[in-house]
């Protein structure tokens, strides 16, 4: 790996790692219906805490290691929205869904770091993308985690 690519990967790993951070002081001393407002579709703050908790164990969790312990593996797309629903986000416990969050990016950060330039080139076959690197899955992840990040944002201005 280059250096700037070894920069790169860093600083996307580091990007990763504070996403569970940065939700936490987001949601700091909200109250609990506010956690659970919903202005629209869209999911309310307790249900996109829960969604990146089901997302990074039930999706990125088990695309990393399928990726790393397999030759091209297939790699499902999960309904999030139908997630949602089914699991009834909006009546779960925020703090755990956190926590359970937390330890399972802390977990696949561990693992990533340990990574050299030939484990990041393997790839997977994602369903409705074609066939994504491992690089290319952390990149996704990390867009995802932004995506997440401003719509929190967002919903937090609207309790302020």
């Amino acid at each position: 790996m280059t250096d700037h690519a070894q920069e790169n990967f860093e600083e996307l790993l580091l990007n990763l790692s504070q996403t569970p951070n940065q939700i936490e002081k987001l949601i700091r001393n909200l109250p609990l219906d506010s956690l659970k407002a919903k202005s629209s579709d869209e999911f309310s703050i307790l249900e996109s805490i829960c969604h990146l908790r089901d997302i990074e164990l039930e999706g990125y969790s088990v695309r990393i290691r399928r990726i790393l312990n397999e030759d091209k593996p297939s790699l499902p797309d999960i309904d999030g929205a139908r997630l949602a629903i089914e699991r009834d986000y909006n009546n779960q416990d925020h703090a755990a869904a956190l926590e359970s969050f937390g330890q399972e990016r802390k977990e696949n950060i561990d693992l990533l770091s340990e990574l050299d330039d030939t484990d990041l080139r393997r790839t997977g076959e994602f369903q409705g993308i074609g066939e994504t690197s491992l690089t290319r899955l952390l990149e996704m992840m990390w867009e995802h985690d932004e995506g997440h990040l401003e719509e929190l944002q967002r919903l937090r201005r609207l309790t302020d």
